[in-house]
């Protein structure tokens, strides 16, 4: 700007010098015009310059606004542009500096500090137009809960944590398998070399996600980690990753009938699981905190992992009340084990049980704003999913047939 404003000084300044120099007419030119036509003369060809300054002035302004556009200046003399230019640079850096620097953030301490905001009871005068905005911003659908008046939702806890309707999600009898939560999926399929998608082209290590396994009798020490969890081996290990959005239905259900013979609880980050983080961030899922229930379905090895997030720290198993996540501590690479069969729990070995049973469709748990679960199965090898990468997907719809 300062450069436009002292070029646009320096012509008028030229401009005037050459309008001044051609009213100086020569002596010779004073000479031959004598007379009333000479003085007639030398008057148009003044009005005539006089007529020319401002055309010309008003040339040479539009010409330096062109220039200014068209043109830029140096580098030197244009600072912001430059700091721009860095700042651009900058985001080239490798990606490896910008995952460590995102990994950096305080997100458990952010997630606990948004859970006692959450727990804070509002104003019944501002409950309505808090759930509004929230409901607008995320396409909340409020027919299908149960309760749809937004004065009878204490705090946003309560409010993240709705129940449904029960004839809103029918389960699907004729699939075997059904989804356990609404959201998107973003990636399904067949297990290769016991590494995992999290999405297209990114994967994390199976041994990372679910920790360590107790190798079978029978079992060769060279076997694969994803062998070791096959039953048969007439059959495939298969995985279905579906992402949760704030907007979503935040309770998880049980996707078939099964028992759940263990929980192991890793703390951990607690980042974004956006699907746009989980294509830069390497073995996402792994450095996440989550809850994984293990144990049978009737074609062998069955999981269901919650994986937590930034502002979901809070992670709830109903059958559990002894789980308690997001904690200000822990040991990096740390996993914390509760057994449900008859060998590890007492009040299981009284009641004869072996394993938590559950049904296809149970409420298993719940957690805030939005997440993933993470499901890995043993079937057979002619299992297939009807399913598309990207669909919207609902609890109860199913996820493949065999």
């Amino acid at each position: 700007m300062v450069r436009f404003f002292c070029q646009r000084e320096r012509r008028e300044r030229d401009l005037l010098r050459g309008v001044r120099r051609r009213r100086r007419a020569p002596d010779g030119e004073k000479e031959r015009d004598g007379g009333e036509g000479g003085r007639g003369a030398r008057a148009r060809r003044s009005a005539r310059l006089r007529l020319q300054g401002p055309r010309l002035a008003l040339r040479h302004r539009l010409s330096a606004l062109g220039n200014g556009i068209c043109r830029p200046a140096a580098w030197r003399r244009r600072p912001i542009a430059f700091l721009g230019f860095l700042l651009s640079v900058n985001a080239l850096r490798p990606l490896t500096s910008r995952v460590a620097l995102y990994h950096s953030f305080p997100t458990r301490l952010l997630s606990r500090a948004w859970g006692r905001l959450n727990g804070l009871d509002l104003p019944n005068w501002l409950r309505k137009p808090i759930y509004s905005l929230y409901i607008w911003t995320f396409g909340v659908n409020m027919q299908e809960a149960a309760v749809e008046d937004l004065h009878h939702y204490r705090n946003l806890g309560e409010f993240f944590r709705r129940r449904l309707k029960p004839a809103v999600r029918p389960l699907c009898a004729a699939s075997c398998l059904t989804s356990p939560a609404d959201g998107k999926i973003l990636h399904f399929g067949c297990v290769k070399n016991s590494e995992v998608e999290q999405v297209k082209g990114v994967t994390y290590s199976l041994e990372s996600f679910l920790g360590p396994q107790m190798k079978k009798g029978n079992e060769p020490s060279s076997s694969s980690f994803q062998d070791l969890l096959l039953s048969s081996p007439d059959s495939e290990l298969f995985h279905v990753v579906i992402y949760l959005a704030p907007g979503d239905y935040h309770c998880f259900h049980s996707p078939t009938d099964w028992k759940v013979e263990l929980r192991r609880h890793f703390p951990g980050s607690l980042m974004s699981v956006n699907p746009g983080v989980a294509r830069w961030v390497k073995e996402l899922f792994c450095l996440n905190e989550r809850v994984a229930l293990t144990g049978q379905w009737h074609h062998g090895f069955f999981s269901l992992t919650a994986v937590g997030a930034t502002n979901v720290g809070s992670i709830r198993v109903y059958f559990d009340q002894e789980l308690q996540t997001n904690a200000p501590r822990y040991r990096k690479g740390a996993f914390h084990d509760r057994s449900y069969v008859a060998a590890g729990d007492q009040v299981l070995k009284a009641a004869g049980e072996e394993g938590v049973a559950l049904q296809k469709g149970q409420a298993v748990g719940e957690f805030n704003l939005g997440s993933t679960i993470v499901l890995l199965f043993e079937a057979p090898k002619d299992f297939t999913f009807n399913l598309q990468p990207g669909q919207r997907i609902r609890v109860g719809e199913g996820l493949g047939s065999l």
